[in-house]
């Protein structure tokens, strides 16, 4: 099926190695069943890798959970991938960030790979020594085997989107397994990625703003009505609407619960702490606190509140510090600010002194291996260094080549942002920028989640539908970019 041209989506990659920019064509088509069960095949391997990790550096690390209340997987499992190669020592940033991001950009596309492309093929590679990016034929069909793992093929990044149209806007998304959840406009779906793509239609006429999954206590934590409450799904009473089958237990016959009496919630975040999970919420004028509480209650209790914020909570996080400090950080629209949960003394983090009226938060970062006290905070065209004392811990600050409509902190230790014209990957530890997705037409598009080395996020309707998109980074191949 040759998809029409008014339908085509291109994005030009710009390749960045030392003082040379190389224009790739990455062409988006429709995702497959083998590419997922590539996928499924790469989370398991990482899922057990975490596990041993996490088991080696502590012995209080709780115990692997049961997912016999996931939906299963439609396709027979296989032996997983090669393990990932080291990363290499991360470069320095300079200066020429900006001057990098506009010569990659300025550099005009090879006009010869303009073409139209068909479903279900995808092709785009080079080798880092030549000047002339080299393109697998479209009509190519993806054979993934256990001796031969797709990532060997090429380290470019790749993007693609699913056939299915949305008539209303994608607010967020979950993975569920290897499946995703998707919320929108007018109920919460089921993209069923392990089969053939179909939709499954869960709830009907609510609207879903965020939403994230907890296998381990099969659940979907959701921020979600018309009064925006915090409201807890059961993922057994989920499964039990796609196979038509009765719920597991009498107890959770309505398949749902709400936390609390909350209502116009703005935005929450899960975070671990050893064997605890905390919801932190973010309401109108203060800040909530929930804790996950085991069988036989098997529900979020309170825990803190911070009431009567004198700047309006939008992001909320929650950092703890030496592996024992617990401190909330939010974002307002003046700026960043802390909360020590021992004190409840609240305090600034950052504060832009360049700019006149509002500002837009995209993201909060806890950079990694740094105890959680090093944190990156992003808004508007950039993102400030920063500790969570509010001290500015690098002279450095990471300026995009657009203003993105969304940014996010990818687990591969990357920061993406997504402009009207652009795709931006940059190291979050530098804000060096790694490589640059141009796309053929100017486009508004949203994060809806990620995972590993995977990335969906989807297009902002305009006219009658939207779709989603799905990008592999390609982890092993990283370091070569």
């Amino acid at each position: 099926m040759v998809i029409d041209e008014e339908d085509e989506d291109v994005f030009y990659y710009y390749k960045i190695v030392g003082n040379y920019y190389y224009c790739m064509l990455e062409n988006k088509t429709e995702v497959t069943s083998k590419d997922v069960e590539r996928d499924r095949n790469r989370d398991r391997y990482s899922d057990r890798h975490r596990e041993r990790e996490a088991q080696k550096s502590s012995a209080m690390q709780s115990p692997r959970h049961n997912n016999s209340g996931v939906l299963p997987d439609l396709l027979p499992p296989h032996t997983p991938p090669q393990s990932r190669s080291p990363p290499m020592p991360q470069r320095p940033q300079d200066k020429s960030t900006s001057e990098e991001y506009r010569q990659a950009v300025g550099k005009q596309a090879p006009m010869n790979h303009q073409k139209s492309f068909t479903a279900f093929g995808f092709g785009a590679g080079s080798t880092i020594g030549s000047m002339t990016p080299s393109r697998r034929g479209s009509q190519i069909n993806v054979n993934v085997t256990p001796s031969q793992p797709i990532e060997a093929v090429s380290d470019t990044p790749e993007i693609r989107k699913y056939k299915k149209r949305f008539s209303s806007d994608i607010l967020c998304a979950a993975l569920w397994g290897v499946n995703l959840l998707i919320g929108t406009e007018n109920g919460l779906t089921l993209l069923d990625r392990s089969g053939q793509g179909k939709v499954y239609t869960l709830i009907s006429r609510r609207r879903f703003q965020q939403m994230e999954v907890l296998e381990g206590q099969n659940i979907l934590v959701t921020i979600s009505g018309k009064k925006n409450k915090i409201r807890v799904y059961y993922l057994s009473w989920l499964k039990s609407k796609i196979f038509k089958t009765e719920a597991i237990s009498s107890e959770k016959k309505n398949g749902w619960l709400n936390v609390g009496n909350l209502e116009g919630c703005v935005h929450f975040k899960i975070v671990k702490y050893e064997r605890i999970k905390f919801l932190v919420i973010a309401l109108q004028d203060c800040i909530e606190i929930y804790a996950w509480a085991p069988k036989p209650y098997h529900k979020f209790m309170a825990f803190k509140s911070i009431p009567e914020l004198q700047n309006r909570p939008l992001l909320v996080d929650l950092t703890i510090e030496e592996n024992q400090r617990l401190k909330v950080i939010y974002a307002s629209s003046i700026g960043f600010h802390a909360i020590d949960l021992d004190t409840h003394t609240v305090f600034d983090l950052y504060i832009p002194s360049h700019t006149q009226g509002p500002i837009t938060p995209h993201t909060m970062v806890i950079l990694p291996n740094t105890d959680g006290l090093q944190l990156l905070l992003c808004y508007d065209n950039e993102g400030v260094y920063v500790n969570t004392s509010g001290k500015i811990t690098k002279n450095v600050v990471l300026q995009w080549g657009e203003l993105p409509t969304s940014v996010a902190y990818i687990s591969t230790g990357q920061i993406m942002g997504w402009g009207n014209k652009a795709i931006e990957i940059r190291a979050a530890d530098t804000g060096h920028l790694n490589g640059v997705f141009m796309h053929k037409k100017a486009q508004k598009l949203k994060f809806l989640c990620e995972r590993n080395d995977k990335v969906f996020f989807s297009s902002v309707r305009s006219g009658s539908s939207c779709q989603i998109y799905f990008m592999t980074l390609n982890r092993p191949g990283l370091t070569n970019w």
